[in-house]
């Protein structure tokens, strides 16, 4: 179906929503030390109020579904994002740690339905293309990241205050967010699904054996996306400082060799998964993991390791957006359903991931806990099959 301008327009509203929503997180992490430092926080105290964040991000994906059902996507995910504006400036006038667990609870719970709401609206858009473009959402909400990583940096390097910092990109996220509003997509979600306009809205339907296990495959592929980004971030450069014995600038590079390959890997992702269907590009993709990671551990060296780390994010670049956008097209569930089981199995996929490489690390060694990557690149090539393989087109409007 041609793209009409309001549709192109929708396209880059929920863009600017993606790039916005990587920005908003990546402001913090930088001027983290100085919450344990102004706080005087020990290191469990932190961790404990950074956990504090994952909690609640699990615990409000249970009602993203919903949220969005009753207030529409575009609304949750561009109101959401104002409503994180001030709790980041609340951040940063936090008089103790219990607040700081507090504050990033809440946050964290409404990011996590906002998460959900922009991808239901993005696969409306794209719904409407009747082709993938959703790789590129989320390779801008990687570019966000590195942008909003870069703010942070020199706000903490130019010892910028905590709050006028958050204050000012919190307001600059929310200007662009409520422009970006204006050219979303109006009327209901399920507007554009096939054969929409001639049945009304879809009553509430119970879960059939059939979608429970399509929902749980996408969920464990989901997982399988998170426990290969949390590999870099988590025990990239302790591999590298602990069993290849780099310098700490060195070590460094195992996260940005794996976020950087799969920044590119989501840019481009549209353009291969159009030509070749996601579903092979998705098992593609995990056979790609599974030996890039698998032969960097079987000869480690500082090369192979960073380029290994480098094709398990190119590798699982398309896998995230691709279980969602089959679970937001399965058949008998309420629009936003399984986006939401997925999204929310995506978290705990997050929340286990590191204890899982750590416990196989203290059991064995970080050689060995690393392998579970290599598994979940074996699993993704394995249950990839139940992935859809090309976007489905708008049904009539």
């Amino acid at each position: 179906m041609p793209a009409t301008l309001t549709v192109r327009r929708a396209r880059v509203a929920v863009a600017a929503l993606f790039l916005t929503n990587g920005a908003m997180f990546a402001n913090v992490v930088p001027r983290i030390p100085e919450f344990k430092t102004g706080l005087e926080l020990s290191n469990t105290a932190l961790g404990t109020a950074l956990a504090a964040g994952t909690v609640g991000a699990v615990l409000a994906g249970f009602f993203a579904a919903g949220v969005i059902r009753r207030l529409r996507s575009a609304r949750v995910a561009a109101f959401g994002m104002v409503l994180l504006a001030p709790a980041f400036t609340l951040l940063a006038l936090a008089p103790n740690g219990l607040v700081l667990a507090g504050v990033l609870f809440v946050a964290s719970a409404v990011d996590s339905v906002v998460d959900v709401a922009q991808n239901a609206h993005g696969l409306r858009v794209q719904r409407i293309y009747g082709r993938s473009i959703v790789n590129s959402f989320h390779g801008l909400w990687s570019v966000g990241c590195v942008a909003g990583g870069v703010m942070g940096s020199a706000a903490a390097g130019l010892r910028i205050p905590l709050a006028l910092h958050l204050g000012v990109a919190g307001a600059l996220i929310s200007v662009i967010v409520l422009v970006a509003y204006r050219y979303t997509l109006p009327g209901p979600d399920d507007r554009e699904r096939p054969a929409a306009s001639t049945t009304g809205p879809s009553p509430a339907r119970r879960l059939t054996g059939t979608a429970v296990r399509m929902l749980a495959a996408l969920g464990l592929l989901a997982a399988c996306g998170a426990l290969v980004e949390d590999a870099g971030a988590s025990w990239g450069a302790i591999y590298l400082r602990d069993n290849l014995h780099t310098g700490a600038a060195t070590a460094g590079l195992a996260f940005v060799a794996l976020q950087a390959a799969m920044t590119l890997g989501r840019l481009l992702g549209d353009r291969v998964v159009n030509r070749f269907g996601q579903r092979t590009v998705v098992r593609t993709g995990g056979l790609l993991t599974a030996a890039g990671l698998g032969g960097a551990l079987a000869w480690p060296t500082v090369g192979t390791t960073l380029a290994g780390f480098a094709l398990a994010g190119l590798g699982a670049a398309t896998l995230v957006p691709a279980a969602m956008h089959t679970a937001d097209e399965l058949p008998g569930l309420p629009p936003g359903v399984g986006l939401t089981v997925v999204s929310w199995l995506l978290r705990i996929g997050f929340l286990v991931s590191p204890p899982l490489i750590g416990l196989l690390a203290d059991l064995s060694s970080l050689r060995v806990g690393l392998l579970a990557v290599v598994l979940g690149g074996v699993v993704t090539a394995i249950l990839g099959r139940v992935l859809l393989n090309r976007a489905a087109p708008a049904g009539p409007a």
